[in-house]
């Protein structure tokens, strides 16, 4: 009851704007801007791994914030508990200060300072304590839309290979030599990282989450053994990552080693950030446009242009009959605004990407002839009024080409 009275309030207070970035990724939106109908938006496109990756860096940083909450439950201090951990957050910063402790002088500028706590709903948070819970349950903290399948462990099988860095798309949202498709839901639906637990989280479960990001999203797919796993996402030359120093089988003992595993919790934030802002500056505005300002799908809208052009044709084809065979009454011409009308609409509907009809009902397409309810205040407002613009355009112009032929003297050849 409280989450929807959140969700109330949340809405109410976009009664006038469009969301942000920031509230689509904390689930403080609903459909058609939520975040479930941006990933089938990134899908349609073929770039949704990126929004993957920030969703499991995302919850990567979560494991970690828990792990530190369960040492600071546990009586101890981050210092005494993991001291190379605290000499790396005090030299080069962390975003995990406020959690582990660290004076807010103490913290460095080195590193993006913004915690993604702060992008979390209150049931995220809620989820995120749970986690906190040495004693109960799984991890449940992902925002991740879903389809229906079943939530499955990523693992990672391979050695890396530092050596090799093939030849990466020039953007984050090109295709990466993937073929994009609307139907393929099942890619929609891949889970993030879950590892059972039913103890406290330890620092192997941190390296093995941090070893599944790097072998599924930046190490080059000829490095993996099972490459339909590898799911590469462009990053510039300055934030790559060419191998992963450490191993989830093996703890860490050497000084280099416990030296390289301080850096886990922070290894992906820059990434991380990157990600975000290119899917903010880029993929965000277009999502906005397509679901803000329209309601359909590219296929449903291509659909809809091939059947007013069909449609459009036979009532042609009627009227001219009607006229040069010169059928009385004339009255009968008036009956062609049924084929000008599906015509009209459909073709229109295709122009503008929306169809009025279904707005009315207060529908938006999710994938091709499939809807959901608008729930967004402000979206249902614009795309009402758009409805209203689209439906006077198409009574204005079934009611040119009725009067049109109806106006044509009969000439029977």
């Amino acid at each position: 009851m409280d989450d929807e009275n959140r969700q109330d309030d949340w809405a109410n207070s976009r009664q006038n704007r469009l969301p942000s970035f920031t509230e689509v990724l904390s689930r403080r939106t609903r459909p058609p801007v939520d975040l479930f109908m941006f990933y089938l938006f990134l899908q349609r496109e073929g770039a949704e791994d990126i929004l993957d990756f920030w969703l499991d860096v995302q919850q990567h940083e979560n494991l970690c914030r828990a792990y530190f909450k369960d040492v600071r439950k546990s009586g101890r201090s981050i210092k005494e508990d993991w001291p190379q951990y605290w000499d790396y957050a005090r030299r080069r910063g962390s975003i995990y200060g406020t959690v582990v402790g660290l004076h807010p002088e103490a913290a460095g500028t080195k590193r993006s300072t913004t915690s993604t706590a702060e992008m979390l709903s209150e049931q995220d948070k809620h989820n995120l304590a749970a986690v906190g819970d040495t004693e109960k349950g799984r991890r449940s903290t992902s925002p991740r839309p879903q389809t229906g399948q079943s939530e499955h462990t990523r693992v990672a099988s391979a050695s890396p290979n530092a050596a090799y860095d093939p030849p990466r798309s020039t953007t984050p949202f090109s295709l990466s030599g993937r073929t994009p498709t609307l139907f393929n839901l099942k890619r929609a639906s891949r889970a993030p990282t879950v590892i059972p637990r039913s103890a406290a989280i330890n620092r192997m479960d941190l390296i093995a989450s941090a070893e599944r990001i790097f072998y599924r999203y930046l190490s080059p797919a000829g490095n993996t053994v099972n490459s339909n796993e590898n799911h590469e996402i462009y990053l510039p030359p300055a934030l790559r990552i060419h191998s992963f120093p450490l191993s989830s089988t093996h703890e860490p003992k050497t000084q280099t080693e416990l030296s390289l595993m301080a850096q886990i919790p922070d290894i992906f934030h820059t990434q991380k950030e990157y990600c975000f802002r290119a899917m903010e500056q880029d993929a965000f505005p277009r999502f906005l446009r397509s679901k803000a300002f329209g309601n359909l799908t590219p296929i449903s809208a291509l659909v809809r242009l091939i059947l007013g052009l069909i449609i459009l044709w036979i009532g042609l084809a009627v009227a001219f009959s009607l006229i040069f065979l010169d059928v009385h009454p004339k009255s009968k011409r008036f009956f062609l605004f049924i084929p000008f009308t599906f015509a009209i609409t459909f073709l229109v509907s295709h122009q503008y990407e929306l169809d009025p009809i279904l707005v009315f009902f207060g529908q938006s397409e999710t994938t091709p002839f499939r809807t959901l309810t608008i729930r967004e205040p402000y979206v249902r407002k614009l795309l009402l009024g758009r409805a209203i613009w689209v439906s006077i355009l198409i009574a204005a112009f079934v009611t040119a080409l009725t009067l049109l032929f109806w106006a044509v003297p009969g000439h029977r050849l």
